[in-house]
């Protein structure tokens, strides 16, 4: 019987945040975004959890995550660290930050041996995000895409606290990923049309964008050691030391290996927390929903 893992992208440094949103309690019983993830993704179906970390913050993940959820779930921590590169390259003078978010699920290798998705941590996507999940990644086998991505309908992820970067996906019509284009300032003017002031390009309501909420087989960690390799033998990484190997890379390159990419719309509305201005809202939206009888306010219980 198949199993999923859940995979959580956690080893950000909250810059613009002021602090590790991560362990940041947003909901009425103590829970934070990240805990609303995990209770969604146990109650589709996934089995076991993989949180992404830095080592300095072993402990506190530990003690905030790992001791709450192992009782309902096969838990593991995974370290991205700057210094883990394959034979024979090495850490270019000037680096001083991991290599991006496709880096970071490579850090997980080596805890996931079947099918996966992938998360930010403080990002709230909704329960109906990860049954989607669920059902692609926990089907029988029978052909057709090897990987996935839950589409969300832009004008329910815009911020009321200013513009936001998104990636407009590119769809065919049997349902695949072609490719997703970066946008990189969209907002809702005051005529109700969702533009991207960079470019001046105007977004119909309706328009499917990533999340960087994927599914993906086991055999994507092969793909990632070619791809890394590639991506660090580049002029870009060797002359950049910000330059980033990043998941919407690696899937391009997959679609262009022939891997097809399943798109999987989603109806619910996103929340974040890149900035302490977003917090106001999460913490209300995470109220309602627990009052609504949507979560209890005890997510371990």
């Amino acid at each position: 019987m198949k199993q999923a893992t859940l995979l959580i992208l956690a080893a950000g440094m909250g810059s613009r945040y002021g602090g590790l949103k991560q362990l940041d309690r947003l909901g009425p019983g103590g829970g934070t975004v990240l805990d609303y993830s995990v209770f969604d993704a146990l109650r589709a179906g996934f089995s076991r959890v993989v949180f992404v970390t830095r080592r300095e913050l072993a402990d506190a993940f530990e003690d905030a995550f790992v001791s709450r959820w192992r009782a309902k779930a096969d838990c593991a921590l995974a370290f991205q660290e700057l210094s883990d590169v394959p034979a024979p390259f090495s850490v270019p003078a000037g680096r001083e930050k991991p290599w991006g978010t496709a880096h970071a699920i490579r850090a997980a290798r080596h805890e996931i041996a079947g099918p996966f998705a992938v998360i930010n941590a403080d990002d709230f996507y909704g329960a109906n995000a990860f049954r989607a999940l669920a059902d692609f990644l926990l089907r029988p086998a029978a052909g057709g895409a090897r990987h996935a991505m839950v589409a969300y309908r832009l004008e329910n992820t815009l911020s009321e606290n200013g513009t936001v970067s998104r990636g407009v996906c590119r769809v065919t019509d049997a349902g695949m990923l072609s490719g997703i284009e970066e946008f990189t300032k969209i907002a809702r003017g005051e005529d109700g049309t969702m533009r991207d002031a960079a470019t001046g390009t105007e977004l119909p309501d309706g328009t499917p964008v990533s999340m960087n909420c994927w599914g993906f087989d086991a055999g994507l960690f092969d793909a990632l050691e070619r791809d890394f390799a590639s991506f660090l033998a580049s002029p870009e990484a060797a002359g950049n030391p910000k330059a980033e190997f990043t998941i919407p890379s690696v899937v391009d390159g997959a679609i262009a290996r022939g891997d097809a990419v399943e798109v999987l719309p989603c109806d619910a509305k996103w929340s974040g927390v890149t900035y302490q201005r977003d917090r106001p809202a999460v913490v209300a939206r995470l109220a309602a929903l627990t009052a609504s009888g949507e979560y209890p306010a005890d997510l371990w219980a």
